[in-house]
């Protein structure tokens, strides 16, 4: 299915596509103008700390829901989304490594997971498109560029490491604009966090991201970094609970809500 058709379908739709199988794809411009949200999944022996953590690191970990323990049902954000089948594809992870990509969580749910739905930049990018800000991920049809960077998070309890960012390339003319338009979003990141140069904030190689797949940077473009809600990975592989499940990156949950649910002015 063409990702022009799935930009028109309303979440609901698109979430029984996905739990059918039938959509295996990054979700960017699915679902136009609908809030989309990472994912962590605690046992609840680490929840209180992962919330801390979140509170403390508002930028990368935006809570939008947090799901009462055992329960796999969104009851705010969308109506009766399933957690273990309404994502394209989600990455386990044991005492801080990788382990695999999994396409559902039937069989490994457990009654002490406590889900935490976090904010997500797609969720401002049809702002953007309205204000004539190029997203260049979209217009190539390709996933976000995403970089583990060394911009500390604030550490509460297990939890610590270090901030993911998520990057579009800007043309010089409209960094204000896109800025301007990104901050109406606080609960889906906001406004960037740098601007330039990425060796700053420890990028060494702008083509090869952690996460995601490259963007071409153009002559009069710059690189623009924003908070990233893969952030919570990177925080798995630093402070090693003992399982943490979240999406992969980029394929992400598309909720009920529109953007403006979440908009300041």
């Amino acid at each position: 299915m063409k990702l022009s058709e799935l930009a028109k379908m309303h979440p609901k739709k698109v979430r029984e596509l996905i739990r059918k199988g039938e959509v295996d794809l990054p979700t960017s411009g699915m679902s136009e103008g609908y809030l989309q949200a990472n994912l962590a999944i605690l046992p609840k022996k680490y929840a209180y700390d992962f919330l801390l953590f979140a509170q403390r690191n508002p930028k990368p970990c935006p809570i939008l829901e947090v799901l009462d323990e055992g329960s796999p049902i969104t009851k705010i954000m969308a109506d009766g989304a399933d957690i273990r089948t309404d994502i394209p594809r989600y990455r386990i992870y044991k005492d801080g490594e990788y382990v695999k990509e999994v396409k559902d969580l039937k069989d490994l749910w457990r009654d002490d997971f406590v889900t935490f739905v976090i904010g997500c930049s797609f969720s401002f990018e049809k702002a953007m498109l309205e204000a004539d800000v190029p997203v260049r991920h979209i217009e190539d049809e390709h996933n976000v560029p995403m970089y583990i960077t060394n911009i500390a998070t604030l550490p509460a309890g297990i939890f610590h490491g270090n901030t993911v960012v998520s990057m579009r390339p800007i043309p010089y003319k409209d960094i204000v604009r896109a800025t301007t338009v990104t901050a109406r979003f606080p609960a889906t990141h906001g406004a960037p966090i740098h601007i330039g140069d990425p060796s700053i904030i420890g990028i060494k190689d702008i083509d090869k991201p952690d996460f995601g797949e490259k963007s071409i940077i153009k002559e009069g473009e710059v690189p623009v970094f924003w908070a990233c809600g893969v952030t919570p990975q990177a925080v798995a592989m630093a402070s090693k609970p003992e399982i943490m499940i979240t999406h992969a990156p980029g394929h992400m949950l598309i909720l009920d809500k529109k953007d403006a649910y979440v908009s300041v002015f």
